[in-house]
């Protein structure tokens, strides 16, 4: 067989992926969800694990919305009036006003001209970043972003590609000195929330750099953000990193799949920015959109959020992010100190980070090990995700098994 050599090969690289504790795994597949009940959130069961009930630590839904019966309901009542697939990519046939109307509400939700969405937030930073990439384009990029920009940079194939350390942002204006000359366009590209450590770009301080450098470059310096981990957990009303910093970038790349709790990806701008990437991005020209009903469902999410029930939300969101830090804190373990719900313990160690995670699955806490090469060396973790569907009970036992661990 012609797969013969290939399997043989794939099969070594695999064994040296295992053998280091850098490989994957097995997936956890859920099969059962069990509502919030008294002072237990929601709890999940785990294939090959009977009856055991998990506590997801791990979740990217943030708001907790993916169970909430009002935003069932509205996904469900689309698919019933549009069907479950939309039949065809949007310049065909596939556009429907479920889609029409949730871009409109996007771009006012965060005080753009204009909105688009896509089939995720991964393919969005691809359909941004490479359209607006020329031969005569700059790229700078933080050196931590995530790998979805770091993929839209190889596939785009800038003029000149320059990475400044992480947050520096005197770093970044060394790098804007070196672009001078190298290009006409000179893109600045940042995630808004890092997902691996919590920590938030300083939206205010790069904005205001990069605008000193505008006129050095004929069509601009343009700021970029991906806030897919900030945009509805982070600031007072959930406009992400630029409302929590009182800044905005030009243009924003948000996602639907996180703390919305629903599928897709999206970017806000300028109406011309919008237009041009619509006949432009073939991650969006030649992909099926996401289906009317995950769309309605997405448009119940941010009637909720804007309502007092979305803030009461984000506050106990960030009352339960607050005392989990505090209790790792307090128990001596090493976190990066935030405000945003992805709280990191700071295992620095491979081995060590496959352990601990072990330990929390064998007492019903999933939480996420990530090891070299997803962050760097010397900076393994355990991702932990606090959720607005934790309770203060939740949050206390999972401290208790990290007692446990640490006393062990």
């Amino acid at each position: 067989m012609a797969l013969n050599g290939l399997n043989r090969r794939l099969e070594k690289d695999l064994e040296g992926l295992r053998s280091t504790g850098r490989d994957k795994g097995a997936e956890l597949v859920i099969k059962e969800v069990l509502k919030a009940k008294g002072k237990k959130g929601p709890r999940y069961i785990l294939e090959n694990f009977g009856a055991k009930e998990f506590i997801k630590m791990n979740a990217n839904s943030y708001l907790g919305m993916s169970m909430n019966a009002e935003v069932i309901e509205a996904e469900e009542a689309a698919a019933r009036k549009f069907g479950v697939g939309p039949g065809a990519v949007r310049f065909i046939s596939g556009t429907h006003t479920p889609h029409i109307e949730l871009e409109k509400k996007l771009a006012e939700f965060h005080e753009r001209e204009a909105g688009m969405i896509f089939s995720s937030a991964y393919v969005t930073s691809l359909g941004v970043i490479f359209p607006l990439t020329t031969k005569e384009t700059v790229v700078i990029s933080d050196e931590l972003n995530h790998n979805c920009i770091i993929q839209a940079m190889r596939l785009s194939r800038p003029a000149a590609k320059l990475i400044y350390k992480h947050n520096d942002m005197q770093d970044l204006n060394v790098k804007l000195q070196e672009a001078i000359g190298k290009g006409k366009r000179c893109l600045v590209i940042t995630d808004g929330i890092f997902s691996m450590r919590g920590d938030f770009a300083p939206f205010k301080e790069l904005t205001e750099i990069c605008a000193k450098y505008d006129a050095e470059f004929e069509e601009g310096v343009i700021t970029i953000a991906d806030d897919s981990h900030g945009v509805g957990a982070f600031g007072k009303t959930g406009r992400g990193t630029e409302e929590f910093t009182d800044a905005k970038v030009d243009i924003l790349i948000g996602t639907l799949g996180k703390a919305y709790g629903v599928n897709g990806g999206y970017v806000v701008a300028s109406q011309t920015v919008i237009n041009y990437l619509r006949e432009s991005a073939p991650m969006y020209i030649y992909s099926n959109p996401i289906t009317c009903s995950e769309a309605a469902a997405t448009l119940k999410v941010l009637e909720i959020l804007d309502s007092e029930v979305g803030v009461k939300r984000l506050e106990h969101l960030a009352k339960m992010t607050k005392k989990f830090e505090d209790g790792l804190t307090n128990l001596g373990y090493e976190t990066i100190a935030g405000p945003h719900p992805v709280v990191p313990l700071m295992v620095r160690d491979t081995a060590g980070t496959t352990e601990l995670v072990k330990y929390l699955t064998e007492n019903g806490v999933l939480g996420t090990g990530l090891n070299f090469p997803v962050v760097p060396k010397g900076d393994e973790e355990i991702r932990f995700q606090v959720n607005a569907d934790h309770t203060e009970n939740d949050i206390d036992y999972v401290l208790a098994i990290l007692k446990k661990y640490r006393d062990k």
